[in-house]
């Protein structure tokens, strides 16, 4: 599997499938959320619509409409409570949920958001510590998924997942 840590816009990701770190309704938001769709247009909100939400820690998938990726899967990531309400464990949750739906509708490429940094203030060198792992550990028992992207909006986001993907590969 080749894993990518890129700065970016996941909506204009040519991949399979994309990650939107959603709310547990799937009807949109503010950050990444809002943005693929915004940019996926008034299909996706009809299709999530239809999904009746979706719990923390878990995904769903539909079609990407006029995204470049032929899939979105939605995930809500948990909302940081200071580290003592099972946080860890369900953002690793959010990221094999993705990867095991990506890897059940033959997706060879994926992109991630990173998944609760933003207003559900997770702190971020942990979140990402946390994606890195699961990331490479799910990915090494499932050939399927060849392509990982974790996209990064900005600087410092991208430098916190260089730096865990380093901890992670010297470890």
């Amino acid at each position: 599997m080749r894993f990518q840590i890129i700065q970016g816009d996941i909506t204009t990701m040519d991949t399979d499938a994309i990650v939107n770190a959603a709310n547990p309704s799937l009807l949109g938001g503010g950050g990444v959320d809002g943005a693929i769709h915004r940019a996926a247009g008034p299909e996706l909100l009809a299709e999530c619509r239809t999904l009746h939400g979706c719990e923390t820690g878990k995904a769903k998938i539909t079609k990407g409409y006029r995204l470049p990726a032929k899939y979105v899967i939605h995930t809500p990531g948990p909302v940081w409570r200071g580290g003592n309400a099972g946080e860890r464990e369900l953002l690793q949750s959010c990221y094999r949920s993705c990867l095991s739906l990506a890897a059940q509708n033959h997706c060879r490429s994926v992109a991630f958001p990173s998944i609760s940094t933003g207003v559900y203030r997770f702190p971020l060198n942990p979140a990402a510590e946390i994606a890195v792992k699961t990331i490479r550990e799910f990915c090494k028992d499932n050939k399927e998924i060849e392509e990982v992207f974790m996209v990064c909006f900005d600087p410092d986001t991208k430098a916190a997942y260089d730096a865990a993907f380093q901890r992670e590969t010297t470890a």
